[in-house]
């Protein structure tokens, strides 16, 4: 699957949005990566996940024996690339500001896992994650994702793997560019922002 391919399936669900976005770090953007409206449906969210496990094969083999998701945008991509990969998959939570296992999901010491996020923009949800599973016992043998909208610059301490990567420029609210400023802007964002 190819970088356009990628982008091809999110224009087609309507979730390549253009307009004037609060992110969830709080920096504005003009381009927005819905990547719900890719997961309502089916057919081209199998064909993403296919593609994140097929990856995820190649370079780690059959070493994963799980694969994890932070909750609660990620389960969805993360459980239908653990069905390709067949292997079990779970998810995180937050309770209390940091996600967790419940649900009686939990890890056994050592066990090497591939967590699965949706898209990649600061890395922070990503590392909070991962910090996640290393205390529940977990190795972490790498971050997948649909897309790393960091550009490449996401600081993580595991490979990360993606389907495609885009560089989105953003900018703090006191400096936006001239096609911002002065535009309504929307919170689609899941950090509490919205």
């Amino acid at each position: 699957m190819t970088d356009e391919d990628v982008l091809a399936i999110f224009e087609q669900c309507g979730a390549l949005l253009k307009g004037h976005f609060v992110l969830s770090s709080g920096r504005h953007a003009d381009t927005y990566l819905n990547k719900s409206l890719v997961s309502k449906f089916p057919g081209p969210t199998e064909t993403l996940c296919r593609a994140l496990a097929a990856k995820i094969k190649e370079r780690f083999g059959e070493a994963p024996t799980a694969v994890i998701s932070p909750a609660m945008g990620a389960i969805i991509f993360g459980y239908e690339t653990a069905r390709h990969l067949g292997k079990p998959f779970m998810f995180l939570e937050r309770e209390k500001g940091e996600f967790t296992f419940r649900r009686g999901f939990g890890l056994t010491q050592g066990a090497k896992v591939i967590v699965v996020e949706d898209i990649v923009s600061t890395g922070l949800s990503s590392r909070e994650a991962l910090a996640a599973v290393r205390a529940a016992g977990g190795v972490p043998l790498g971050l997948a994702c649909l897309i790393d909208r960091s550009g490449g610059t996401a600081d993580l301490d595991v490979p990360l793997l993606p389907l495609t990567t885009l560089n989105v420029e953003s900018w703090p609210a006191d400096k936006l560019p001239p096609h911002l400023a002065g535009t309504l802007a929307v919170k689609p964002g899941s950090r509490g922002v919205q």
